[in-house]
């Protein structure tokens, strides 16, 4: 038996934080479309299931073009079932619009709820974390060991940083209850470690990356059971964005020019495998010196038609030595000594201030 456990797919997401209007827009739709490129994967490759963790829709109001192709893909696959557990970002908008849950779209609540599937041999339980039934969730679960058993929550995992306000996954209390796979939604990267000495844990993470904190490789798990000897299974990530994010870091110490910059931009984009469709983040590093040619406009400039979108942020800082002044009889010597005995500004302000002096003094338009 073959499943698909995904999860975080925020579904209507606004994605305007990173992104200009119209790559928000756009990739608003790509999201919703690799959705349905994953069902065909299921469908082409005979998963007889497909486990959502939670949180497949981003916003409380849902456009009816998300809910309907949700439902369109649901109802067109009848020879999949759905497993959907609702996560923190979901509500109930999209099952209150149906007149009817389809036969194939199964359900979670606040209780305990299983379901049979490979007649009988694999039980699927979940139940959606609450501040109300979180401290005695875990207590509560009760499995057949004889079955191979999958369980379903949204939530942290208790060694780390909640989130969001998810509730937390105490997975030390999950250990040795006979889960064969514990699949778990709301950490946005993918990652599998062993639960006890009979099952695993995994975070499928979300099926696209949707801003430069979610950076590399994105898509879902599949597992693959063999329902005449449960002992025998395997589960693999499938890479499956539409789109990579990247987040290149550039040390540009001692770079005289923009170009000098450019150019070294261009060694680590390449050394970090950024290609044409992907989003890069761009995030220049180092000392230069005060009076450095650096012009962030034309930098970007140079990169936007290698890459679907590219941004880039300065986080140079700069150089100065008072010595190179304090002879210097020239009206730049002159200003870069009363700016430097300035005692209300700090050090860095200094040499900003000094920067965009010189650079006026020399005539160069100020960036």
């Amino acid at each position: 038996m073959k499943l698909i456990h995904c999860a975080d797919l925020h579904l209507d997401s606004k994605l305007n934080a990173n992104l200009d209007k119209e790559h928000a827009k756009e990739r608003k739709g790509e999201i919703l479309h690799t959705f349905e490129r994953m069902v065909s994967y299921a469908a082409e490759h005979g998963v007889e299931a497909i486990l959502v963790a939670g949180d497949l829709f981003d916003v409380k109001n849902i456009s009816a073009t998300a809910r309907n192709t949700v439902l369109h893909n649901v109802t067109n696959h009848p020879e999949i079932m759905f497993y959907y557990l609702k996560g923190n970002h979901d509500n109930d908008n999209f099952l209150s619009r149906l007149e009817e849950i389809p036969a194939n779209l199964k359900l979670f609540g606040p209780g305990w709820t299983t379901y049979e599937a490979a007649g009988g041999q694999v039980a699927i339980s979940g139940l959606e974390l609450s501040a109300e039934n979180a401290n005695l969730a875990h207590a509560s679960l009760v499995l057949d060991t004889r079955k191979f058993n999958i369980v379903m929550l949204h939530g942290q995992e208790s060694r780390g940083a909640a989130r969001d306000k998810a509730e937390v996954i105490d997975l030390k209390a999950l250990r040795n209850k006979g889960i064969d796979y514990l699949a778990l939604g709301h950490v946005h990267a993918y990652k599998k470690e062993k639960l006890d000495a009979r099952g695993t844990y995994c975070y499928a993470g979300c099926l696209e990356g949707r801003g430069f904190d979610e950076c590399g490789e994105h898509g879902f798990v599949l597992l693959d059971i063999d329902t005449e000897n449960l002992s025998r299974h395997s589960h693999q990530f499938v890479p499956f964005a539409r789109r990579k994010l990247h987040e290149v870091h550039v040390d540009v110490t001692d770079c005289a020019a923009t170009a000098e910059m450019a150019d070294r931009a261009k060694e680590e984009l390449a050394r970090a495998g950024c290609g044409a469709q992907d989003l890069v983040k761009i995030v220049l590093e180092g000392m230069l010196d005060v009076e450095c040619e650096k012009d962030l406009a034309y930098f970007l400039s140079v990169f936007r038609p290698q890459f679907y979108f590219v941004k880039a942020y300065d986080e140079t800082t700069l150089k100065i030595s008072m010595e190179d002044y304090l002879l210097d009889e020239s009206l730049k010597g002159e200003y870069v000594r009363q700016v430097m005995a300035d005692g209300s500004l700090s050090d860095e302000e200094k040499k900003i201030i000094v920067r965009y002096g010189l650079q006026a003094i020399a005539g160069e338009e100020v960036q």
